[in-house]
């Protein structure tokens, strides 16, 4: 029996007995965190490969859009179910002509949202049916009444069919006008098993995220709390693990639950501003008060990203830092984005930021996405923790086979406009074990220890050193690529 008149996607994975693992909420968690990771990886090189800049998929996700990358939100079709849906009409001062934003799709072709019952189960899934000309996908991230949840996936062309039907149904319900349109687009995509080489991949993907294991008994007993692989799982599931991890904290666990909450509905109020901003009837002031929304949704966003980035290293069974996806990148990318942000955190706290590049930077060894939310939170703490009226250089240089990123701060004095030795760094108490609080702002932030924990991640290395006549003075360093590292010695 279904627990309502139509069955929660949960449900359809469990009939149909696909992978389905029972575990603690924080394993679920990180399960679905890792998968999505991985489908993430898995649709950029299925898109870079395709090379087309028409839509190239369709994704039905709750309860909000799942990925950031522009290269995914320029080739997929997105739409967004929730059983909350945004009202417009709060923050608008005036009259808006037309039915709501979730009922005008023609207006935001890539991106648009649709309404759950608030009775439906399905409101309490998270989940991501993934369309695609090489494969179809279902992720599935539920909580039962008693707490416990549970995630799933299936590749199986027939689960994904039999998901989108009963989340067919529930447009038919909410949206009848809707659902020959949405069904025209999911039957674009053929229902085909996907090639062999496509699971691999995402097995590859998968294991990339997977945390180091300390070393026990893998073998098939079951003792001191304990939990056996899935039998029915053809991936090993990475967080249903024969050890736990040790010595987990529960203030670690308090954090990564707490930047999971704060982080959703954050992202859909950003969702909902953006589907607004669309708009081509918005007064300028309107226009400025949601651009506003959506900046501040972005910054809390990253920074929670980075919260529960840290929080699960933390949980690594062996206590160092977890896989992430490293490659060669251009940092010149990276710090064209970043820059203008660190402007933006220094001139909000009265601060000058100059930052000195050489002609020309190498290409370092990093993880893009996470190099550019980590160096611009150290920013934001940086900047925080610094009187007003101070200055900040910022120097990157080349220092053997890395590259150095070189936060300097100073104190202009405003009757001679030199800069001097800053004043006594602020008081940090330590909260729990990765964050402090600056009781002279209210800040807070990731201590040190946890900060370069995440530069460890992504192949970096942070260095705090006190200096008398600079203050407090951080130290990046990021690794070249090897061609850059032979061009540089045969320059010498």
């Amino acid at each position: 029996m279904y627990e309502w008149i139509l069955p929660s996607l949960s449900e359809v994975l469990a009939d149909s007995q696909a992978t389905v693992a029972e575990c603690s909420p924080t394993k679920a968690e990180q399960q679905w965190r890792m998968s999505l990771a991985a489908t993430e990886h898995l649709l950029i090189n299925s898109l870079v490969a395709v090379g087309s800049e028409a839509l190239q998929g369709l994704v039905l996700a709750a309860p909000a859009p799942l990925f950031s990358q522009p290269i995914l939100t320029q080739s997929l079709q997105t739409i967004t179910f929730t059983a909350k849906p945004f009202n417009p009409l709060a923050l608008m001062p005036f009259q808006m002509p037309g039915a709501i934003a979730f009922t005008q799709p023609e207006a935001t072709p890539c991106e648009s949202v649709l309404p759950l019952l608030p009775a439906d189960p399905l409101a309490s899934e998270q989940f991501c049916l993934v369309f695609t000309d090489k494969f179809r996908l279902v992720l599935v991230l539920a909580t039962h009444k008693d707490g416990t949840k549970a995630f799933s996936f299936s590749f199986e062309p027939e689960i994904v069919e039999q998901a989108w039907r009963s989340l067919g149904a529930r447009v038919m319900l909410t949206n009848p006008d809707l659902f020959s349109e949405l069904d025209g687009l999911v039957q674009k995509y053929p229902v085909v098993a996907p090639d062999y080489r496509t699971v691999i991949q995402f097995s590859q993907f998968l294991l990339q995220e997977l945390p180091e294991l300390g070393t026990g008994d893998w073998g098939l007993g079951k003792s001191r709390g304990e939990e056996i692989l899935n039998p029915q799982c053809p991936i090993p599931n990475p967080q249903c693990q024969i050890l736990n991890p040790p010595s987990v904290k529960p203030d670690v666990e308090l954090l990564q639950a707490f930047a999971h909450e704060v982080r959703t509905p954050l992202t859909t109020i950003r969702t909902m501003t953006r589907l607004l901003l669309k708009r081509r009837d918005l007064p300028a002031n309107v226009i400025n008060r949601l651009e506003i929304i959506d900046h501040e949704c972005t910054e809390q966003i990253d920074r929670m990203e980075l919260l529960f980035k840290a929080a699960e290293l933390e949980t690594s069974a062996s206590g160092k830092s977890a896989h992430t996806h490293l490659t060669a990148m251009a940092l010149d990318q990276v710090l064209q984005q970043s820059i203008p942000r660190w402007q933006q955190a220094a001139e909000r706290r009265n601060l000058t930021l100059d930052v000195v590049l050489p002609q020309q930077l190498p290409t370092v060894v990093s993880n893009p996405n996470m190099l550019d939310r980590v160096l611009t939170g150290l920013m934001e703490n940086f900047t925080r923790s610094l009187p007003a009226g101070s200055h900040i250089q910022v120097q990157v240089i080349p220092a053997g086979d890395q590259l150095k990123l070189q936060l300097s701060p100073q104190t202009l004095c405003p009757h001679t406009n030199k800069t001097t030795a800053p004043a006594t760094p602020p008081i940090r108490k330590a909260l729990g074990q990765l964050l402090m609080f600056q009781p002279e702002t209210g800040t807070i932030s990731l201590n040190i220890a946890a900060t370069k924990h995440l530069f460890q991640a992504i192949g970096g290395k942070l260095i705090v050193r006190q200096r008398p006549q600079y203050g407090e003075v951080l130290t990046i360093f990021l690794p070249l690529e090897v061609s850059n590292k032979q061009n540089l010695s045969l320059r010498k």
